[in-house]
């Protein structure tokens, strides 16, 4: 089918699916309970969305998190609140389950928390037009886990979720994570189960994600000495920013065009006294222009594909940092934050099992997407012990921005994607 014969339905309100030819009588039905439920489906998913769930308004990403169990339990899940150290300042997770002993172990990642916190100016979901609606983590990750919540509900109206084993574990930091000791539920509940498929957005119709980056943060410090500032490059060296400014331009040049390697600078100062605080991520300096400045600080993140690319990369950056200019002293340390998925045949094959039902339903191939244009995730946490799949959740734009928003059209049809998914894998 082509692209342009898909747009065409979706402008007419056509499912695809109806075209495809390879489908039972029991796909064809859960097809049309997730067509008959939609209307509830995006009621809920505005519900939601108009629930501010930033990682540090615990009280919301807690509300959030009421509002969904509500719904699994009614789909005979047992959901449990997993709570955190008081010390993390972290709301705690979801988990739903079922157990039972027919087809595969599924883990389910979603999380219930935003980047938009409360202190930020509130936009609710609004529908701008029929294919489109607006609102704070409409397609990040609000509209993935209301995706999961929709395809389960359709999977039970046909009496298809008993003896089945799923884990619905939706992280209420994944935005801003807690630490490691945040996820250690999370990873040993994944460990149980044989695949783990998360909804984070999805790339159209055409895309899932069987790899993406890893993010960690590393942070750079400079001493330098100090004093009249008409007596730098001589008996002063040449003071702190500028040794900040030559290490900066020697990560660009000698790693910037490494495939999948990012390094990105987000916070930058410097002057006769520099102070950072963690908690509220902000810095502050004071100087002055006619002093050799003797202090600075800078912040940022690294991305990479693998373990190893990010280990050499960490190598080549402390080589850069030890060649200090004179008279000043560097130092670099580094943070582990979340690992990367690494494109696997293992995961080729979960994709592999997706392309085939969208062919089914007729709306053609689905392949693997670019692991450079995603960001971390939760799903890379537990991708080194059983096979993993992404981008499964909502399609749309702007995430992170006051742009977000959903897009209505596809919605329906990823739902039913994701529905045949659950099904075939629980058979």
């Amino acid at each position: 089918m082509t692209k342009f014969f898909i747009k065409a339905l979706l402008l007419l309100g056509i499912a695809p699916g109806v075209w495809g030819q390879s489908l039972s009588p029991v796909e064809k039905k859960i097809l049309s309970t997730v067509r008959q439920i939609h209307p509830e489906t995006e009621k809920f998913l505005e519900k939601t969305v108009n629930i501010n769930s930033g990682t540090l308004n615990l009280e919301g990403v807690r509300e959030n998190g009421k509002l969904l169990a509500d719904e699994f339990e009614k789909l005979g899940f047992k959901t449990e609140w997993v709570t955190l150290p008081d010390s993390l300042n972290r709301a705690g997770h979801l988990v739903a389950t079922r157990q039972g002993k027919r087809g595969k172990k599924l883990f389910l990642i979603g999380h219930l928390d935003t980047v938009f916190e409360k202190s930020l100016p509130f936009d609710p979901f609004t529908r701008v037009n029929d294919s489109t609606a607006t609102g704070q983590g409409a397609n990040d990750i609000k509209g993935g886990n209301v995706l999961i919540l929709a395809a389960l509900k359709a999977l039970h109206a046909q009496k298809l979720l008993d003896d089945v084993s799923i884990t619905a574990y939706f992280t209420g930091d994944e935005e801003s994570s807690g630490g490691p000791e945040s996820r250690r539920d999370f990873i040993e509940r994944a460990k149980k189960c044989d695949l783990a498929l998360a909804f984070e957005g999805a790339q159209g119709l055409t895309h899932v994600t069987t790899g993406r980056r890893g993010s960690s943060s590393w942070t750079l410090k400079v001493v330098a000495r100090t004093g009249h500032s008409s007596r730098i490059f001589s008996d002063l060296g040449y003071g702190a920013i500028f040794e900040s400014a030559r290490i900066l331009n020697e990560f660009r040049r000698a790693l910037g065009q490494e495939q999948y390697l990012t390094f990105n600078p987000g916070l930058m100062i410097g002057g006769s006294e520099v102070r950072y605080d963690n908690k509220s991520a902000k810095g502050e300096t004071t100087g002055k222009t006619n002093i050799v400045a003797p202090s600075a600080l800078v912040k940022g993140d690294l991305r990479f594909i693998s373990e190893k690319q990010k280990e050499s990369a960490r190598a080549r950056m402390r080589d850069i940092v030890e060649k200090s200019l004179p008279l000043t002293k560097a130092t670099i340390t580094f943070q582990d934050g979340i690992p990367a998925m690494e494109p696997s045949e293992k995961n080729e094959n979960l994709r592999k099992v997706v392309d085939q039902i969208s062919r089914d339903m007729g709306l053609g191939p689905v392949l693997a997407g670019d692991p450079g244009s995603r960001g971390a995730g939760d799903v890379s946490f537990v991708a080194e012990y059983l096979p993993c799949l992404d981008g499964l959740g909502a399609s749309g734009k702007g995430a992170h921005s006051i742009e977000e928003n959903i897009n209505l059209k596809e919605y329906p049809f990823l739902i039913q994607r994701a529905a045949l998914l659950l099904y075939r894998l629980t058979r």
